[in-house]
Formats: structure tokens, sequence, C-alpha cells
């Protein structure tokens, strides 16, 4: 989308045509390219919002690029030095996981009872 048109929305308003004896009906020619402007106008229209989702994906592309780093640096640095505050955290999330999937099985097991 980035070539350059040969013709713009102004440039297909303006052209005028050689009138001829045996030429084209010159309200038929407008008719025409009152067609041409209105498809070229959506045309741009759509150019422009595609455009502009373009960019904000490449916007949080790149902030989730920087945010994948990040944690890739974080991941790297625990394996290589695992603290007991990190370990503590990963055995705290284990223990809060156990007790959700013991009250999902206790519930199964009451519903079952009654």
């Amino acid at each position: 989308m980035s070539e350059k048109l040969n013709l713009d929305i102004q440039t297909i308003l303006d052209k005028q045509f050689d009138i001829d004896f045996k030429g084209y009906s010159a309200a038929e020619v407008d008719s025409f390219l009152d067609m041409v402007i209105e498809d070229y106008q959506s045309f741009q229209q759509q150019e422009e919002e595609l455009n502009a989702k373009i960019a904000e994906l490449e916007r949080t592309n790149a902030s989730l690029r920087a945010k994948l780093i990040e944690e890739e640096g974080r991941t790297k640095a625990l394996e290589a030095n695992p603290t007991p505050a990190s370990q503590g955290a990963a055995n705290v999330d284990i223990l809060k996981r156990l007790s959700r999937l013991e009250e999902q099985v206790f519930k199964q097991n009451q519903s079952k009872q009654q």
C-alpha cells in the first residue's frame, strides 16, 4: 500500500474530457467518475484504518516482546540463583492449587452423596 497512486480524489474530480462530435455522454462520464470517487474514498478510508491498526499492533508487539525478554531474563536469573524466597513462593503456589483441587473433589463427593 505504500506504492504511489496515479490518481487521487481531486485529480479524478477535476478531470476534464475533450468534447468531440461523436464523443461520450458527459452525464454518463460524470456519473461513472462519481462512482469511482466514492470507491476511491472508501479505499483511502480503509487504508487509513488498516495503517492505524498496523501501528497499534506493532506498538503492542514491541511492548510484549520487551516483557517477554524481561521475563526470560528473570527466569534465567532465578534458575541460575534460586533464592529461598522464590522457592517458598513456588511452594505457596503449589499449596494453593492443591487446596483448590481438594475443595473441588470434596464438593463433588458431597454432591454424589446427596
